[in-house]
């Protein structure tokens, strides 16, 4: 546990805890210590003023009264008066400190009080001062309650630095293995997703916390993968069911054609269904790499300022020519705007496969006018962008809609339609890059499809190529039912 992160960051931020505590008790410890001198000293300098005033007195025995006055046994005050010879004459010090010497300043003496001789020696701080007619005279105070007062705040000190310290690593080692805990409920979870179980997810707490957004995250890339591997699986079977088919029938018409020997009208009728069959191949291989790529990732420099109204109307103004030569009108709702951050070319595609998917399926010459009409239109709310394109065709059973989503998949009523069902699994694929969605609705007849794109800006990261211009694109996306 000592080599992990968690224990590290925990300690090291416990150290630093650590040290900042010291320093503000030393500066405490300093500060208390250096109050107290300045005040030891500044009232041995008003003493000492007052007494060098008594001895300028015309009494002579002025300064030996007022020492003996101010010598009580039992008070902190020190002195010590001597005649010029070394007499002592006054005072409650039974002998001048050897440690302070005649024209210094002062300093720290010890001394054993004169009450009881058998008291230990005791801390006194002194300075001495001369008197105008030759005496020494030396004042004290007692400073033994002060250096067991410092002494107690700096056990004090050391103590706490060693509960600090204690709680620190307490702390550490508690933090750590809360971490490790969550960490390896990821750790295990992971190792069976990797042995093979894809519907295991990391646990949450319920905290709300990094880890939980953390798991929140993993678990969210976890039901993207399952659902890409399960699309690919869809999709492999979907390729070997659906392309068979095409390919087998291009190999039996040349086949046929060979065997035929009529000449070259046979084998250049036989060649050109050939290429038609191959282009379709192409278009659907082109289809799939197209929304492989859009799926890998999502948007980047391909972005910009789109005005999807004059976009959606300049679509459906090309496919006008061909709804009216399949018996339909185009009804469009787009003015200008509203402008959103998008790729200009892959949100054309995605209308034009929506449009072309109507035509196929609207009921064209019905008898009816009003079912022989195909409705796009546009319209936004302060988040929301909608494009919208309904038909009044057979639409598509509740059921079926999710699925109908999906690559490859035709439902039996367009069998009869040329496709590969890929027209709708590339509009949801544009949606979900750009943030939005695509939902299937009841036109009551018919199909209405939904294509929301968030007003908001994108957030670009990483490069799309496009595969072919939009007018190639709108011709080769399949429809889909």
């Amino acid at each position: 546990m000592a080599s992990t992160t968690a224990f590290r960051l925990a300690t090291g931020t416990a150290a630093i805890f650590l040290v900042i505590a010291g320093l503000l008790i030393g500066l405490v410890f300093w500060q208390t210590n250096r109050v107290l001198t300045d005040q030891v000293i500044t009232t041995l300098t008003a003493e000492a003023g007052s007494l060098r005033a008594e001895a300028q007195s015309e009494n002579s025995n002025a300064l030996i009264e007022a020492v003996t006055a101010r010598s009580r046994p039992e008070g902190p005050g020190l002195y010590y008066l001597a005649d010029p010879a070394g007499k002592k004459l006054a005072g409650n010090l039974s002998r001048s400190p050897p440690e302070i010497l005649a024209g210094q300043p002062g300093g720290v003496f010890r001394y054993r009080p004169a009450v009881t001789q058998t008291s230990r020696d005791r801390l006194g701080v002194a300075m001495s001062i001369p008197m105008p007619r030759g005496e020494r005279l030396i004042i004290g105070r007692d400073i033994e309650d002060q250096r067991a007062f410092a002494d107690g705040v700096k056990r004090l000190f050391i103590l706490s630095f060693c509960l600090l310290t204690l709680a620190g690593l307490a702390t550490a080692l508690l933090i750590s293995r809360l971490v490790l805990k969550r960490i390896e409920a990821i750790n295990v979870a992971s190792r069976q997703i990797m042995a093979g179980d894809f519907s295991r997810r990391v646990p949450l707490e319920g905290s709300g916390d990094e880890l939980d957004g953390l798991a929140q995250n993993l678990n969210a890339m976890l039901d993207r993968i399952e659902q890409l591997m399960a699309g690919l699986r869809e999709v492999s079977e979907n390729i070997a069911h659906d392309l068979k088919t095409p390919l087998n029938r291009l190999r039996n018409r040349v086949e046929a054609s060979l065997r035929d020997g009529s000449g070259e009208p046979t084998y250049r009728d036989a060649l050109e269904r050939t290429i038609e069959e191959a282009d379709e191949l192409i278009k659907t291989f082109n289809a799939l790499l197209l929304i492989a790529r859009l799926e890998a990732g999502p948007l980047d420099k391909s972005v910009e300022a789109v005005d999807c109204g004059a976009l959606v109307r300049d679509v459906a103004e090309l496919y006008a020519p061909v709804a009216e030569e399949a018996g339909l009108a185009l009804d469009i709702e787009a003015g200008s705007g509203p402008v959103i951050k998008a790729n200009r070319q892959l949100i054309g595609q995605a209308v034009a496969n929506l449009i072309d998917n109507a035509i196929k399926y609207a009921p064209a010459g019905s008898g009816s006018p009003s079912l022989a009409r195909i409705s796009v239109q546009v319209a936004s709310t302060p988040d929301t962008l909608e494009i919208s394109v309904a038909d009044h065709g057979p639409g598509i059973a509740a059921q079926n809609r999710e699925r109908a989503l999906k690559r490859f998949v035709r439902l039996d009523e367009s069998r009869t339609q040329p496709g590969t069902g890929l027209g709708l699994s590339l509009v949801a694929a544009v949606a979900r890059l750009h943030g939005g969605r695509v939902s299937l609705e009841d036109n009551q007849p018919g199909l209405r499809v939904r294509l929301e794109l968030p007003l908001r800006a994108a957030t670009p990261a990483a490069t799309w190529r496009p595969l072919e211009t939009p007018q190639n694109a709108a011709s080769s996306a399949q429809a889909k039912s």
